[in-house]
């Protein structure tokens, strides 16, 4: 186990390849096994400090469980990145180092409330990428870690949620992807990349100037064809 910070330990250690030939995985993929990753590396250590420097019982309990079970989930993407060839970072990023400092340096009330805010927040940024890459990847192994993410995921905010110190009315506006337009015009416009340079109320004059002229054309035709007969 590697010390990230004094008095806080970090595990479990880096995945290591296992197969030959790496198993070809996209961007989309690799965020997964990334994201996974980093949040056990800076949320097994910050369960620990909650579990040893809550002011009660209920925020120890919950950063026990909660590193306890990144432990577990840290062995599932470590696994899947073994099967997989995948090369997984060894260490928090930045961001999540500055909040583990930001913990440390915390006590009392002030240390439960930044522990239940910072972990709540991160699972809910960590939640749209697991369904993202759930409902797009190719691959099994990386469908199944996005399914076992986020059975963990889920669990983490219910039980930070239960402290009942989640500041609800400080919470920014969800970020919220733009409606898609399912129309057939628009279906098409995805299909060509084009957009139509014209309105909708020109296109359908055109559309029915197009039937009234081919109506004209075709009882021609016929005539014609009777005259001829």
């Amino acid at each position: 186990m590697t010390a990230l910070l004094a008095g806080v330990l970090m595990m479990p250690a880096p995945a290591q390849a296992a197969p030959i030939s790496p198993t070809q995985l996209n961007a989309a993929d690799m965020l997964l096994f990334n994201g996974v990753r980093q949040a056990g590396l800076w949320e097994i250590p910050a369960g620990q400090m909650a579990a040893d420097r809550g002011s009660g019982d209920k925020v120890r309990n919950v950063g026990t469980m909660i590193a306890e079970q990144h432990v577990q989930l840290d062995q599932l993407v470590v696994d899947a990145a073994n099967q997989l060839g995948a090369s997984i970072p060894s260490t928090p990023t930045a961001e999540q180092q500055g909040w583990l400092t930001e913990m440390q340096n915390a006590s009392g009330a002030r240390f439960d409330q930044i522990f239940v805010t910072r972990l709540r927040a991160a699972h809910g940024k960590i939640f749209p990428v697991i369904g993202a890459v759930r409902a797009s990847t190719r691959n099994p192994v990386v469908r199944k870690l996005a399914d076992q993410a986020n059975v963990f995921v889920m669990n983490h905010m219910q039980m930070l949620e239960s402290t009942g110190m989640v500041q609800y009315e400080k919470l920014p506006p969800a970020a919220l992807p733009p409606a898609q337009d399912t129309s057939g015009l628009a279906i098409a416009e995805a299909n060509t990349g084009i957009a139509p340079p014209v309105s909708m109320l020109t296109l359908w004059i055109v559309v029915l100037l197009a039937v009234g002229v081919g109506g004209i054309t075709g009882l021609r035709v016929l005539r014609g064809r009777f005259r001829s007969a």
